[in-house]
């Protein structure tokens, strides 16, 4: 029997892509049940905490879909591009790819979505542990280029990483104030050409401080 409130052609998988939409779009405080029923296919209340839990599952829920969809492209450059500059240049690019992707919102989801939360929010908290996930994603595939003695030891890998990091999010935030995708391209292009330089100061300072 289809429980109270719920349509009988509910589909779950659709009804949090669509949820994720609207996070994505407005943010976890922006986003209000009523935005969520109607996203979701009319659902009440009751059946959406039914079939999610609270707004805040729903809304991890949600995350991790986009993580596992949006995000796996951004994932994928760094793990299977050969080089640790090309997989930052694929990064990069992949990024602006899925911040201005036709027919979704625009930005990040991981910036964006704790956008008006108090920053000691649970909501806040998760999404920064994701955040700091992606700089570690990045950190460990220095690494790795320094084990393959691609770069060389003694580089500040976590302060490069962050680096990155930030150029990122700068897209993301770029992208949702809308920006082209061809100046995000230039802007991903420009943080890339500052590889040689980034690198060469940072032996410099290994250097003076050894």
């Amino acid at each position: 029997m289809t429980p109270l409130g719920r349509p009988r052609t509910f589909d779950r998988a659709l009804a949090l892509r669509n949820a994720m939409e609207v996070f994505w779009a407005l943010g976890y405080e922006g986003a209000t049940l009523t935005d969520l029923q109607k996203a979701m296919g009319g659902l009440t209340p009751p059946s959406l905490y039914a079939a999610f839990g609270s707004k805040e599952e729903l809304f991890r829920e949600a995350v991790e879909l986009y993580s596992r969809t949006l995000g796996d492209p951004m994932k994928k450059a760094l793990d299977e591009t050969p080089t640790a500059r090309a997989a930052i240049e694929a990064l990069l690019h992949a990024a602006v790819q899925a911040f201005c992707k036709p027919g979704a919102p625009r930005g990040c989801m991981l910036v964006q979505g704790a956008m008006g939360t108090s920053t000691s929010s649970s909501v806040e908290q998760y999404l920064r542990r994701l955040r700091t996930r992606r700089r570690k994603l990045i950190q460990q595939r220095l690494e790795r280029a320094v084990e393959q003695d691609e770069l060389p030891p003694g580089l500040d890998l976590a302060g490069i990483a962050s680096f990155y990091t930030t150029v990122i999010d700068g897209l993301a935030l770029q992208a949702r104030s809308g920006a082209s995708r061809k100046s995000l391209n230039f802007a991903a292009s420009c943080a890339l050409a500052a590889w040689d330089a980034i690198i060469t100061q940072n032996l410099s300072d290994h250097k003076t401080r050894s």
